[in-house]
């Protein structure tokens, strides 16, 4: 200790250590690993006077580690199907595991820890849910896992993101959600767990594992992630010392932030984070003078932050790609853009923001987003699919066909994009061009059940009875004990069964009736038909 009294007040006067990068008086965050400035002087001064001992008796108890798991046995262990190979040498790998808990009931998630394995070759991790299951669609085989640093998670627009920070680095402690906030895990959601791996020098074997910790009390307060960010302006010069990039969102209602997670690479200098309210004063939510992507973290307010509706959160992020920068991985510099690469840059701040209103307000609050994000970037494939869905929902087709149509000239291949076009389209009215692109739809993926029910719709619609049944038994093939799919089967086969009797066939007419009955005993027009032979 004695020899190295020197370097630890260099380390602490220069801040250095212990690492924490946020600003003082710029967020007050739990959890912080910043000296004061009596604490440093304190240290300071010590080493002047020789770095003798004090009392032993004074002596603080050495800190425990405990060698399992944090929050003691896991309610579920979930690990990794297959090790992932990471080479001996090479630039930084981004890989991806899916894990599927085997759960039979609805849960909720009050705690989540990772286990990496080997903490050495792993730089940080993160959780995504996924109930869409888009990320087995990236696996060559079931189980593999697939690459990538960025996630775009495919969900209902009426579903969105969990709003929780399901992020781990090494020598962090898991978080364990308050009441109310425990995040829902339904039979059959995936968990992907998106890895930031360095190779040691050595071929190594990376199989992780997660464990879960439940709880008997329900979600009821609904917090989202909200994204700052502007990477289609990162297009960073070789030489340029400060190049910034900024994004500024207005908050569509009265909401609290927990926390705060700011994310650059290795030409991050200054990241500043800030709340202009309405009446014009500004809060701050975070400022960060010398990044270090080694050190990120999720930073968690101390109480929450309070922002008034109408307020317009801001990022200022700072870059500099210039030799003097001891991090920047190209010497000589180069030009340097946004990318899923470690030595691509990103920019994002992200929020995760509680709304104070009563309920679920989220898709008040994703609907906000996706408007701000087709302001960035006009041909936003998920803001016009979103906004789409979300007029279909209010009844207000003929606004949502052009936004579907969008997003088909966007991404023409897109299953969900035809099925949204399809909706849109039945409901003006255009019911022959509505199953052109339900069709599509299901050719696109013949696993797509929404669109399959829905095409039994368009065609029942259409008076096509047997493509209509056709389609209907496809989906309870799948989801044999879907309510809403036998009411709808069982309503097109008294319609079916009405036409037969138009054409005097009675016999036949009355094998429907009893077959929409058999489906749906409560479909009232199937028994009066019976009764009525």
């Amino acid at each position: 200790m004695k020899r190295r009294a020197p370097l630890i007040a260099k380390l602490t006067r220069s801040r250095y250590m212990p690492p924490w990068l946020p600003e003082a008086g710029y967020g007050d965050f739990a959890d912080s690993n910043r000296l004061t400035d009596a604490q440093v002087r304190m240290i300071s001064d010590w080493v002047a006077q020789g770095a003798k001992f004090g009392n032993l008796a004074d002596l603080p108890a050495p800190p425990r580690f405990t060698s399992g798991w944090q929050l003691g046995p896991p309610d579920l262990i979930v690990e990794a199907k297959q090790a992932f190979a990471l080479p001996a040498a090479g630039t930084d790998v981004y890989w991806n595991f899916i894990f599927t808990p085997p759960i039979d009931r609805l849960r909720y998630v009050r705690a989540v820890e990772v286990r990496p394995g080997d903490k050495r070759l792993v730089h940080h991790a993160a959780i995504v849910v996924d109930r869409s299951h888009w990320g087995r669609e990236q696996e060559k085989s079931p189980g593999a896992g697939f690459p990538g640093m960025e996630l775009t998670n495919r969900r209902s627009v009426f579903d969105p993101d969990d709003g929780h920070f399901l992020f781990w680095k090494p020598g962090g402690a898991p978080y364990v959600e308050p009441d109310g906030l425990a995040w829902r895990l339904a039979p059959g959601d995936d968990l992907v767990l998106n890895t930031h791996l360095r190779p040691s020098g050595k071929p190594e074997q990376v199989r992780p594992s997660i464990g879960l910790y439940f709880t008997d009390k329900p979600q009821t307060r609904y917090p989202m992630l909200v994204q700052l960010e502007h990477d289609g302006a990162l297009n960073i010069p070789p030489g340029a010392r400060d190049f910034m990039v900024s994004d500024d969102f207005k908050l569509p209602l009265d909401a609290d932030v927990l926390a705060v997670y700011p994310h650059a690479h290795y030409l991050g200098k200054v990241l500043e984070g800030y709340a202009t309210l309405p009446d014009g004063k500004r809060k701050w939510l975070i400022r960060i003078p010398d990044w270090d992507q080694n050190w990120q973290t999720v930073y968690r307010y101390k109480d929450p932050v309070f922002l008034p509706k109408g307020t317009v959160v801001s990022m200022r992020f700072h870059y500099d790609n210039s030799a003097a920068n001891v991090r920047n991985p190209n010497q000589p510099p180069k030009l340097v853009s946004a990318g899923n690469h470690a030595t691509d840059e990103m920019g994002h701040l992200w929020l995760q923001v509680l709304p104070r209103a009563a309920g679920d307000r989220r898709v008040e609050l994703d609907e906000a987003l996706m408007k701000h994000r087709l302001e960035k970037y006009p041909d936003d494939f998920r803001a016009h699919m979103i906004l789409g869905a979300l007029l279909l929902a209010r009844a207000n087709a003929g606004a949502a066909v052009p936004m579907a149509e969008a997003a088909l000239r966007i991404q023409p291949k897109d299953a969900e994009a035809r099925n949204l076009l399809g909706s849109a389209f039945m409901g003006v009215g255009r019911v022959p061009e509505a199953i052109v692109q339900f069709q599509q739809a299901v050719a696109l993926r013949p696993d797509f059940v929404n669109a399959r029910f829905n095409l039994g719709n368009a065609f029942a619609r259409s008076n096509r009875w047997q493509e209509a049944i056709g389609e209907y038994n496809r989906v309870l093939a799948a989801y044999p004990n879907d309510g809403l799919a036998k009411q709808k089967f069982a309503q097109a086969l008294v319609q079916y069964g009405d036409a037969l009797l138009k054409d005097g066939k009675r016999s036949e007419a009355a094998a429907q009736y009893g077959k929409a009955l058999s489906l749906d005993p409560k479909n009232e027009a199937a028994k009066a038909r019976l009764q009525n032979r």
